[in-house]
């Protein structure tokens, strides 16, 4: 098993661990999620139906409307959220969602997230020292 460090920029604090989902699309809070199950809604997005409820999520950044924030705060008090969130594109659409998320999250990676995590992975973030750890999963 090969495993990849990547180097970040804290967003919120913390240390989580989880199965990575990865998307390459943007996601949509108001409208594009179920906070009650953290199940992507949005009709054309290639996540669709699946959940990112303990998973560490790695995306490019967010979309839509300033409800974002509060879908994922609601995802937050239902148990839904993600255990961590990676994502290339800072805005303060998803640093009020991070926040609120409680989740830690990163930014700004020495190298992209979206190039070298894959669904499945198993993904260790460590926000305060802006370390993340993937170990690869096994071929089949």
């Amino acid at each position: 098993m090969r495993n990849i460090v990547l180097r970040g920029r804290k967003v919120v604090g913390g240390a989580s661990e989880g199965e990575a989902l990865v998307t390459r699309d943007r996601i949509s809070g108001w409208g594009g999620i179920d906070p009650r199950t953290g199940t992507i809604i949005e009709t054309r997005h290639e996540l669709r139906g699946k959940s990112f409820k303990g998973k560490v999520l790695v995306f490019p950044g967010a979309k839509g409307s300033s409800g974002w924030s509060s879908q994922f705060h609601i995802a937050r008090l239902a148990g839904a959220a993600p255990a961590a969130m990676l994502f290339n594109e800072m805005t303060t659409k998803i640093a009020l969602g991070a926040v609120v998320t409680h989740a830690p999250a990163m930014t700004d990676f020495d190298r992209d997230p979206l190039e070298a995590i894959e669904t499945g992975d198993w993904v260790r973030v460590d926000a305060d020292r802006g370390i993340v750890e993937v170990t690869k999963k096994e071929e089949e």
